[in-house]
């Protein structure tokens, strides 16, 4: 296990690896699929057992990564 963010961690063996919230087994991009979706921060935490903090680290760290996201106009 590696953490690669603050809150934020990546292990091979749990997710496949994908990004998740760290001492759990919950990804990054549920917990944005689900706020999107329009549930709460409380819906969110109450679902998973997560607390505010581990949802606010989940949003850094997909908006560190948008933010260093590059777009290219093709034709």
């Amino acid at each position: 296990m590696r953490e690669i963010a603050p809150g934020i961690v990546v292990d091979e063996k749990v997710r496949f690896g994908k990004p998740a919230i760290k001492g759990t087994r919950v990804p990054v991009d549920l917990i944005l699929g689900k706020l999107a979706g329009g549930m709460t921060y409380e819906q969110v935490m109450s679902e998973y057992n997560l607390a505010k903090e581990d949802i606010l680290a989940a949003l850094r760290y997909a908006s560190t990564h948008l933010e260093n996201e590059e777009i290219k106009a093709i034709g």
